[in-house]
């Protein structure tokens, strides 16, 4: 007998909208206007001097630009990180369905990764200061991951362990077996979307873009260990399981951005509060 506090999956379709042939689904909404929304954004942060103390080291012009490349450096990097680190055996087998990326499959460690490559080959083309660039980038970074994993719910994927029933938010998944879950697609969005984007928006406020990679090192830290608590609550990949320990992939990929955000976050703090050259 389900016991009266569980909650029902509210069963989402797929596909948000669907005009004869052309199919358009959530994930894909969620990408998009993550970066839409996220473009908006970045746009007020270079219009408001104060921050910067002083011109913005990156006009709208080549932000416009950007966004191009951090596109495609999102979207390759995120397929191809989760082939590599999350079915590699799978598609060595059947390479053919790498390309096919409306059936799933991103990794954001991968996708970040590209968003790296992006920034570095962009700003050195473009004589923009790294850091500034990789700053901007990570700031509007939580609206996508908010997105993201609310699409990740819709979809009813990537669903939580199983949860003890009088869980008042346990949800038992329609593709997640009979047990109560968490929803930790909810989770995840709450620390990797709303909290990380506060978190930076008041750093921001409050300085430190005056700082060149202190948002992009408090960004990838914190983002490393909100992903290792939401891991607690996330059921592993079922083609890699629990690794060792009991650690999931997702964890032992984060622990080096801890590690990389907390050197980014010091470094920044040793150099004067001002806007550094194309080559830092």
């Amino acid at each position: 007998m389900i016991p009266f506090l569980l909650i029902s999956f509210p069963v989402f379709d797929p596909v948000a909208i669907a005009i004869g042939p052309i199919v358009i689904r959530w994930y894909a909404l969620a990408y998009i206007f993550g970066i839409v929304l996220g473009w908006i954004y970045a746009r007020s942060l270079l219009k408001t001097e104060k921050l910067w103390a002083g011109p913005a080291p990156i006009t709208f012009a080549q932000l416009d630009d950007f966004i191009l490349w951090v596109t495609i450096g999102i979207i390759v990097g995120g397929r191809t990180g989760y082939v590599l680190f999350y079915s590699l055996p799978f598609f060595i087998q059947h390479p053919a369905e790498i390309f096919e990326l409306w059936k799933g499959g991103m990794s954001f460690h991968g996708g970040f990764m590209g968003c790296v490559i992006a920034v570095i080959a962009f700003a050195r083309v473009n004589g923009v200061s790294i850091l500034s660039l990789g700053d901007i980038t990570t700031a509007v970074a939580p609206i996508g991951l908010l997105l993201g994993r609310l699409a990740n719910f819709i979809n009813s994927e990537l669903w939580g362990r199983v949860a003890d029933p009088s869980l008042p938010w346990a949800m038992i998944f329609p593709n997640g077996g009979p047990l109560p879950r968490h929803p930790s697609q909810l989770y995840e969005a709450g620390l990797e979307g709303i909290v990380l984007f506060t978190i930076l928006a008041v750093m921001i406020r409050l300085g430190a873009l005056k700082r060149p990679g202190l948002i992009l090192g408090s960004f990838i830290a914190i983002y490393g260990l909100a992903r290792i608590t939401g891991e607690h609550f996330r059921e592993p990949d079922p083609q890699l399981g629990f690794l060792w320990g009991g650690l999931t992939m997702g964890m032992l990929l984060s622990v080096p951005m801890v590690i990389a955000g907390a050197i980014l976050i010091v470094s920044s703090y040793r150099k004067p509060a001002s806007r550094l050259s194309a080559d830092s």
